[in-house]
C-alpha cells in the first residue's frame, strides 16, 4: 500500500478504537465493596485494619462509637472529568488528564497567571488549557489601586449590595454568578474569569441554575494518543488549529488543546433582561432608557433607590435605579471530624464544625466510659475522685461506691460536686443537698447552678459548663464543656481526645487494662472510713460467674427491636459485656437495666430516639425501686423500720409548735367569744 493509504488505515483504526473506548464509562471500584462492620475499642484513634490495608490501602480508618469507620483518601474530584487517565497499580486517586503548557505540566483544575501580566488567566481542565483576561468589577466609588502583582483594584470595607462579606468568604451576584468577590484584610476584591473550555461534547454538558459555568455530565476513561488532542467529538493532530465553539479558537500543542476565550463584562441587569445577539460571544443588557426609576419592588415590597435589605443570612439586595441587585454568599463544603458536629450559628450563613461537649458515664457494677470513650470496670467500694479541673481547680466531682452486701461488686451510692464555697450532694432516691441543707427541685442559685427534675433523673446545670444527670440509684452522666479539654483528671480520664492514656494515675503514670485496680485506687479519697469493705484485690471473689443463666436478659442490646435502630450508630458490645458482668452478682433481678439505660442515653445523644425501651424491657422506675427494696437484707430492713419508728413525730398543731418556741409575754391571747350586740 502507498504511504498515504497506510496513514489513513492507521487513522481509521485509531478512530474505531476511540469510539469503542469512549462508549465505556468507568465505574468507581469502591461502590462494589461490601462487608461486616468491625468493632473497636480505641475510641477516636486511627485503626489499622489488615484486610483494608492489604487490599485497599487508600482508606483511612478511625474508631468511632465502637465501630471502625473508614473513608477513602481525600482525592481531587473527577466526577465531571471526560479524560480520565488509566490508574496505575498501587495508586489511590483517579486522575484527570494533565496539561502541558510552555514547558510545564499542570494538574487538571490548576489555575495560574503570567507573572508579567497579572490580568491574564490560565486554567487546565482535562487536557485543555483556557487562556483569558480577567474582568475587574469595583462596587465602590473610590477604589484603591491594585497592589503589585495583582490585577484589580480593591474597595475598603467588605460589603456588597448590603451583604456583609466575612473574612475569607466568597460572594457572587445573582445577576452574574461568574463574578466572585473575596474579602481579605477588610478589603473587597471582585474579579470575573471566563469559563474553561470543556473536553466533552456540547450534548454532554449541563449548566445548573445559579452556577457560573457548564460541566460535563459524565466521566470517561479514554486511551491516550501521544501528541494528539481529543476535544469534544474531534481528533486533532499536533499543531492543528480548530474551534471548540465559534468564540473559542484552539490549537493542539504536544497533546494539549490550548484555547483562547473572551471574558464577558460584568452585567448589572437581571438575568431575565439579558440577551445575546446571534453573532456575539457575550450576553448584554438592554440599552438604558432616559427614564430613571427611583424605587424597586421585590417580593411585593417597595424599596427606595439606595435601600438595602436582607433576604436571609446568606443573601442581601440593594436598589439601583429601579433594579434590585442581590448578592449570595458561597459557603465551603465542610466535613467534621469525629466528636465534632456541624452547626450554623444564629444569624450566620455558613456552617462550621464545633467540638461536642465531653461525656463521662458511670453505671452498673461500676462501669466507666471516659470523656474520650475508654471503657473499663472497677468494683472498689470507697470514695473516689471521678473528675476534677486539675489546671485551675474550679470544681471537683467525687463518688462514693457501696458494696450492697456483695463480695466483689459495688454501685455508685452518692455524688458530690464542689465549686468554690458551693457543695452539692446527690443521694439515693433523688435526694439533693446544697451546703448541707436538703432542697427540692426546681432550685436555683442565681449565677451558680440550677437543679431540675426530668424523666431521667436529677439534672444539675452549672455556670462553669459542668452538667450532671443522676438517676437517684447508680447511673451518673457528667458533661464537660469543650473549654475543659486537656484540663481534667480522675476516673473519667483527661479529656484530650485520646482514649489510650485515660488510665493515668494521680502521679501521671499510664496503666494498662490489666492495671485498672492500681489506676482507680490512685484516685481514692476520704480515707478508710469511706470504704464499704476492706480493700480487696481485683477478681478475688469474681471467679467463674455462677449466674450465667441470667445472661439471656442482656440479649435485647444485640438482637431486639427495642435497640435495633441504634445498632448501626453505636456498637452495643461494651454495654452487652457490662450487662453480663452485672448479672453475675446481682442483688436484684433488674441489674441489666443499668447497662440498658447507659446505652439508651448514648443513643439519644447520637440522635436515635428510643422512647419505649423502659416499658419493653421492664426497666420502669417503679419496677427498679421495688426490686431495690426487696433486695435489702432482713437485718437492714428491720433497722430501717426501727429508725423510722424512732424518728416519727406525733402530730403537733401549728399553734402548739409556736407556743413551744415563742415567749409567753409576746403571745397575745384571743378574747373569749361573745355575741355582738344587736343592730338597731
Amino acid at each position: 500500500l502507498p504511504i498515504a493509504e497506510m496513514d489513513r488505515c492507521v487513522l481509521v483504526t485509531w478512530m474505531l478504537t476511540l469510539i469503542f473506548l469512549t462508549s465505556i464509562s468507568t465505574v468507581n471500584a469502591y461502590e462494589s465493596i461490601a462487608g461486616k462492620r468491625q468493632p473497636c475499642t480505641n475510641e477516636g484513634e486511627e485503626v489499622a485494619v489488615d484486610s483494608i490495608n492489604k487490599d485497599f490501602h487508600c482508606f483511612k480508618c478511625r474508631c468511632q462509637n465502637g465501630f471502625v469507620e473508614c473513608d477513602p483518601e481525600q482525592c481531587p474530584s473527577v466526577d465531571d472529568c471526560y479524560m480520565l487517565v488509566k490508574k496505575p497499580p498501587g495508586v489511590c486517586c483517579e486522575k484527570c488528564k494533565e496539561c502541558f503548557y510552555r514547558g510545564k505540566t499542570y494538574a487538571s483544575g490548576a489555575e495560574w497567571s503570567d507573572p508579567e501580566d497579572p490580568c491574564s488567566s490560565f486554567k487546565c481542565m482535562a487536557g485543555v488549557v483556557t487562556e483569558s483576561n480577567i474582568q475587574c468589577y469595583t462596587p465602590c466609588a473610590d477604589p484603591l489601586p491594585p497592589k503589585p502583582g495583582q490585577c484589580c483594584p480593591t474597595c475598603i470595607g467588605c460589603t456588597l449590595n448590603g451583604q456583609r462579606v466575612d473574612e475569607g468568604r466568597e460572594v457572587t451576584l445573582r445577576e452574574d454568578p461568574c463574578l466572585k468577590c473575596h474579602c481579605n484584610g477588610k478589603r473587597l476584591t471582585c474579579v470575573k474569569k471566563a469559563c474553561p473550555v470543556l473536553q466533552c461534547p456540547v450534548s454532554k454538558q449541563v449548566k445548573l441554575p445559579g452556577e457560573c459555568c457548564p460541566r460535563c455530565t459524565e466521566r470517561r476513561e479514554i486511551r491516550q494518543f501521544p501528541g494528539k488532542c481529543i476535544l469534544g467529538k474531534g481528533f486533532h493532530t499536533d499543531k492543528k488549529k480548530f474551534e471548540a465553539d465559534p468564540c473559542s479558537p484552539c490549537v493542539c500543542t504536544n497533546g494539549t488543546s490550548i484555547c483562547r476565550r473572551t471574558t464577558c463584562p460584568v452585567l448589572e441587569c437581571p438575568p431575565e433582561m439579558q440577551y445575546q445577539e446571534p453573532d456575539s460571544c457575550c450576553p448584554t443588557c438592554p440599552p438604558p432608557t432616559m427614564e430613571l426609576h427611583s424605587v424597586c419592588t421585590h417580593n411585593g415590597t417597595v424599596y427606595q433607590d439606595g435601600d438595602t435589605w436582607d433576604l436571609n443570612p446568606c443573601a442581601a439586595c440593594s436598589c439601583h435605579h429601579g433594579t434590585a441587585r442581590c448578592t449570595q454568599t458561597k459557603c465551603p463544603d465542610v466535613k467534621c471530624r469525629p466528636n465534632q458536629t456541624l452547626v450554623t450559628p444564629p444569624g450566620q450563613c455558613c456552617s462550621k464544625c464545633e467540638d461536642t461537649a465531653g461525656i463521662c458515664t458511670v453505671f452498673g457494677d461500676p462501669h466507666y466510659k471516659t470523656f474520650d470513650g475508654k471503657f473499663f470496670s472497677f468494683q472498689g467500694s470507697c470514695k473516689y475522685q471521678l473528675t476534677s479541673d486539675c489546671a485551675d481547680h474550679t470544681f471537683s466531682i467525687r463518688v462514693t461506691n457501696d458494696g450492697r452486701s456483695t463480695k466483689a461488686s459495688s454501685w455508685t451510692k452518692t455524688v458530690t460536686l464542689k465549686m468554690g464555697d458551693t457543695k452539692v450532694n446527690l443521694g439515693q432516691k433523688m435526694r439533693v443537698k446544697i451546703n448541707g441543707s436538703r432542697v427540692l427541685p426546681p432550685y436555683e442559685i442565681h449565677g451558680i447552678l440550677s437543679v431540675n427534675m426530668t424523666e431521667d433523673g436529677v439534672v444539675v446545670d452549672t455556670a462553669l459548663g459542668i452538667r450532671l444527670l443522676w438517676d437517684g440509684a447508680n447511673f451518673l452522666q457528667v458533661q464537660a464543656a469543650v473549654k475543659y479539654k486537656g484540663r481534667l483528671c480522675g476516673l473519667c480520664g483527661n479529656y484530650n481526645g485520646v482514649s489510650r492514656d485515660d488510665l493515668k494515675t494521680r502521679r501521671g503514670a499510664n496503666m494498662s487494662d490489666e492495671q485498672v485496680w492500681r489506676f482507680a485506687n490512685s484516685w481514692r479519697v476520704g480515707g478508710r472510713k469511706a470504704c464499704g469493705r476492706r480493700r480487696e484485690s481485683p477478681g478475688r471473689h469474681r471467679g467463674v460467674c455462677r449466674s450465667r443463666r441470667r445472661w439471656g436478659v442482656c440479649k435485647p442490646l444485640r438482637d431486639s427491636a427495642v435497640f435495633g435502630s441504634c445498632g448501626s450508630h453505636l456498637n452495643p458490645s461494651n454495654y452487652f459485656e457490662s450487662c453480663r458482668k452485672d448479672m453475675c452478682e446481682c442483688p436484684t433481678e433488674l441489674c441489666y437495666c443499668d447497662s440498658f439505660a447507659a446505652y439508651a442515653h448514648e443513643c439519644s445523644r447520637l440522635g436515635v430516639d428510643l422512647p419505649n425501651w423502659r416499658q419493653e424491657t421492664k426497666c420502669t422506675r417503679a419496677n427498679i425501686r421495688s426490686a431495690n427494696a426487696k433486695s435489702l437484707p432482713p437485718q437492714q430492713l428491720e433497722h430501717i423500720q426501727r429508725h423510722r419508728k424512732r424518728t416519727r413525730k406525733p402530730h403537733v398543731s401549728r399553734v402548739d409548735e409556736l407556743r413551744k418556741h415563742i415567749p409567753k409575754a409576746v403571745l397575745q391571747h384571743k378574747p373569749a367569744d361573745r355575741t355582738p350586740p344587736p343592730l338597731h
